[in-house]
């Protein structure tokens, strides 16, 4: 099998760039209060804001110029050639691999408030299993289903949002706000990036989707119109009923993963209908984005390996199916491995690595394409040209270098994975590949 089969409609890549991104929402940015507090969090959103927007835009013309599921991995190959490809391919891996597990271990938390017996890790893994099953089963399947949830999960949002926005005290949004100053900001990064982290996945459907250059604009564009809104309305509500350390910090002092609960129940008087809905319901948008990723990470390792640059087995399709079901295989595993580490924040940061990597070497993939190729076919083109690549990339630059400065074993980790990665390739490198089915 060699080819995608193409069924994505506008709506339905709007459900996966929204559903990919919308778990930022439900945990992980809260983890970003603690280093930062309130404004330290708030600047560092300004930015990532800024760069997201100029980001989307400019990656927009690059997925309409070249429609193939690699996404990043393609652009800096035709850009800068086999080795910087290799390089965005390995980051765009690593990314749409290790962001799973994070989300995974947010499901466990909120999942087990009903079971409580019953171990987060053992939650996470079971839910990788239903969502591999998921995935195989074909593309339509699963972006009809992410359509659905990724709806349920914005409502719950909006829900939450009119819920607590009575109760919103501006006071609760100064206390202790700057607590650790600029270098907060900078520590905070991380889950800023978390908001939005995952939304270039849309790229990579690109050879599933009709109509694909027109597809993909709209669904970028919708998708990351609908975040910037969502991303500010949760900020602030959840913060301005309680302060930041209400749904930073349990009562027993530990740090949660689920800090739109722990806002509901500083309402006062009996919320615990509402602690149960939004609970409940939020687990469709942790869902949403660990189904979401997946799909991605399947079809990003599919093409990479697809082109000669990681084993083939992970390059073929299933025949039955016409999905990359070894590549979902594996990446479970690797996401399993990945999330019986239990931290949380130190896998969402390598997430956050490989997303940085991507930015950089995708806008100067866009700045280089436009110098070396001007007269490929852009059936769109990213207004305020050079202006808003030059923006993304030197937030993205300055945000990757400050991402590594606080946490500098975790930024070795990933230099070293990289280096040894490009290593093996240059040693084993062989032609690109044909691809069989299975």
């Amino acid at each position: 099998m060699t080819e995608l089969k193409r069924s994505l409609t506008p709506a339905m890549v709007w459900g996966l760039g929204v559903g990919y991104v919308i778990s930022g929402n439900y945990f992980g940015w809260n983890l970003g209060l603690e280093k930062g507090g309130t404004w330290g969090l708030a600047i560092a959103l300004v930015f990532i804001i800024l760069m997201y927007v100029t980001f989307t835009l400019s990656y927009s013309e690059l997925a309409c110029s070249i429609p193939k599921s690699g996404g990043a991995f393609d652009y800096a190959r035709k850009a800068f050639g086999d080795d910087v490809g290799f390089i965005a391919g390995m980051a765009q891996n690593i990314e749409f691999i290790f962001a799973p597990p994070a989300i995974a271990l947010g499901i466990g938390a909120y999942a087990g408030t009903y079971f409580p017996g019953v171990p987060v890790v053992v939650i996470a893994i079971i839910a990788y299993f239903i969502f591999l099953i998921l995935n195989i089963s074909g593309i339509r399947i699963a972006a009809v289903f992410e359509l659905v949830i990724t709806a349920i999960a914005v409502v719950a949002i909006l829900v939450f949002c009119t819920l607590v926005f009575p109760h919103f005290d501006s006071a609760n949004i100064s206390r202790d706000g700057f607590p650790n100053g600029w270098e907060g900001v900078l520590a905070a990064t991380p889950f800023a990036i978390w908001f939005f982290l995952g939304i270039e996945g849309v790229a990579n459907l690109a050879e599933e989707t009709l109509q694909p250059r027109r597809t993909l604009l709209i669904g970028f564009g919708s998708a990351i119109t609908t975040l910037v809104v969502l991303c500010v309305l949760t900020f602030f509500s959840s913060i301005g009923i309680g302060g930041w350390r209400s749904i930073v910090f349990t009562p027993s002092g530990a740090i949660s993963d689920s800090p739109l609960p722990m806002a509901i129940q500083q309402i006062p008087n009996d919320a615990s209908f509402w602690y149960n809905l939004i609970t409940s319901v939020g687990l469709f948008g942790l869902v949403a984005s660990f189904h979401g990723l997946m799909l991605a990470a399947g079809r990003s390792t599919y093409e990479f390996c697809k082109s000669g640059y990681g084993p083939d087995f992970l390059g073929r399709l299933s025949a039955r199916f016409k999905t990359p079901a070894n590549a979902l295989i594996v990446n479970m595993f690797i996401g399993i491995a990945a999330l019986l580490s239990g931290k949380t924040g130190e896998v969402i940061t390598i997430a956050v690595f490989g997303a940085l990597t991507i930015y950089i070497v995708s806008m100067l993939s866009l700045i280089r394409l436009r110098k070396t190729h001007p007269h490929m076919d852009r059936p769109f083109k990213v207004p305020f040209y050079p202006l808003f690549p030059v923006i993304a990339l030197i937030i993205s630059t300055l945000s990757l270098i400050a991402v590594a400065v606080y946490n500098l074993k975790l930024a070795f980790l990933y230099l070293i994975l990289l280096i040894v990665a490009l290593v093996v390739y240059k040693v084993v490198r062989k032609p690109v590949g044909k691809q069989t089915d299975v």
